[in-house]
């Protein structure tokens, strides 16, 4: 199977799958979820002519979890191994939800020499939290209340959380039961250190500071219906901050766009990419 191995630690490894030619294109996923969530992105990039990595965060997956390493600093350490490791160049880093950050703290610690586009895709780009000067954000209440269920019950929260995931109710059935089966499966399947602790980095960085540190051309995807990361607070935010983006708000579109509204997303992007 391939993994990447850490060097500090050869007992620990990321895994990742590694499709296609042409220029790489690498696929950040969402909390709580693993590379997988990308199915239905993978094939049409692919299609496009494209190379596609997806990779599975530390503790999601089948990548190793570890005690500690859930801070930005430390994901992001595993997306450049990833890319050292592969050779990659010219690379287009693509983070939905959580995965933003990644990307976002990727160009910070390491510059945009080797990466020609990014795409934020329902992203926590730049604040997730509510703050005197963030007043469009998610209450500080309800995200402890997120970090209390998870660590009292992580595995029933999951299954409530993934129907806010796609706006999923008796008058909205936005996706079949078996997807909501399918991410409860790889979410519950996921290390609870690793759930709760990147909880806490996406619920508590501000991103603001480094918005500026984003020059080469962005893409930013986001759902007007988003009741998980608010588009008030992040898709609108972003297209203010960053200074080159190409802005897209996908009209009655919940969180996990990339499934409920799939054939769009996947030709904005492809758009983008050969912009």
């Amino acid at each position: 199977m391939p993994y990447i191995t850490k060097d500090i630690d050869k007992n620990y490894s990321i895994y990742y799958e590694d499709f296609g030619q042409g220029q790489p294109v690498i696929l950040i996923h969402g909390w709580p979820l693993s590379g997988k969530s990308w199915e239905p992105q993978v094939r049409a990039l692919l299609d496009a002519g494209y190379r596609v990595i997806t990779y599975d965060r530390r503790g999601f997956g089948k990548s190793q979890p570890t005690l500690d390493g859930y801070d930005y600093n430390g994901l992001t350490a595993d997306l450049e191994q990833l890319i050292s490791d592969l050779d990659l160049q010219n690379v287009v880093l693509v983070g939905f939800s959580m995965g933003g950050g990644e990307v976002v703290r990727y160009l910070t610690n390491n510059g945009s020499d080797n990466v020609d586009k990014v795409a934020l895709i329902s992203s926590i780009i730049p604040l997730v939290k509510q703050k005197e000067d963030n007043p469009d954000g998610v209450p500080e209440s309800d995200l402890n209340e997120i970090l209390e269920n998870l660590k009292k019950d992580r595995v029933t929260f999951l299954e409530g959380f993934h129907k806010n995931f796609y706006n999923y109710g008796l008058l909205s059935q936005s996706v079949s039961q078996a997807q909501l089966n399918y991410d409860w499966s790889i979410a519950s399947q996921a290390s609870p250190i690793a759930t709760i602790k990147c909880a806490e980095s996406w619920a508590n960085t501000d991103f603001r500071p480094e918005l500026s540190n984003i020059t080469v051309p962005t893409l930013i995807v986001h759902g007007d219906d988003d009741k998980v990361v608010p588009i008030a607070t992040a898709g609108e935010q972003a297209a203010k901050g960053i200074a080159n983006n190409q802005y897209y708000v996908i009209a009655g579109a919940p969180h996990g766009l990339n499934v409920t509204h799939a054939e769009e997303l996947n030709q904005i992007l492809i758009n983008f990419l050969k912009s």
